[in-house]
């Protein structure tokens, strides 16, 4: 029993950097406005997976948290800052059609 927990607690690791590599690839694919159906639906299979796993290990008895070290994905470039509020903003006349 022991050892088929430890297998579990293997698989759920690596499931959770996989989830997490193809999650990233989709955020990309999704801001180069590419389709992203196929990542996404590869998502949903192995969480469908991720599920059965963490339900068998809790029937096992094993309630131990799983700890991935190397769940650092690189985020995406950070957008441009805004225009503060305090700053005052360029105002210009309004046009108006003349009849």
């Amino acid at each position: 029993m022991d050892t088929r927990i430890n297998q579990i607690r293997r698989i759920i690791r690596a499931l959770r950097v996989s989830m997490r590599e193809a999650e990233a690839i989709m955020h990309e694919q999704i801001n180069r406005d590419e389709d992203c159906t196929f990542v996404a639906e590869e998502v949903m299979k192995m969480r469908v997976v991720m599920g059965g796993l963490v339900q068998e290990r809790a029937a096992l008895g094993d309630t131990d948290p799983i700890i991935v070290a190397s769940l650092f994905i690189p985020r995406r470039r950070p957008t441009p800052p805004r225009a503060r509020l305090d700053q005052p903003r360029l105002v210009l006349p309004r046009v108006v059609a003349r009849a």
